[in-house]
């Protein structure tokens, strides 16, 4: 549930492209807001085209 209050960003392991939840990815059809998880598993990097599952959860400190 937490998640869902502050969702998490992740980044992508070859470019390190950060996926923001609050800024989505309009330009891909993500709309601002968007979990990761709700991502279609289609989606790709925006900058240099891997799939969702090279993405890695950004850790907070």
């Amino acid at each position: 549930m937490a998640d869902r209050i502050f969702p998490r960003k992740y980044h992508c392991t070859a470019c390190d492209y950060v996926y923001d939840p609050a800024k989505g990815d309009p330009e891909s059809g993500i709309a601002p807001g968007t979990a990761f998880e709700d991502i279609p598993d289609d989606w790709v990097c925006p900058v240099c085209g891997l799939y969702k599952d090279s993405f890695k959860i950004v850790e907070e400190k």
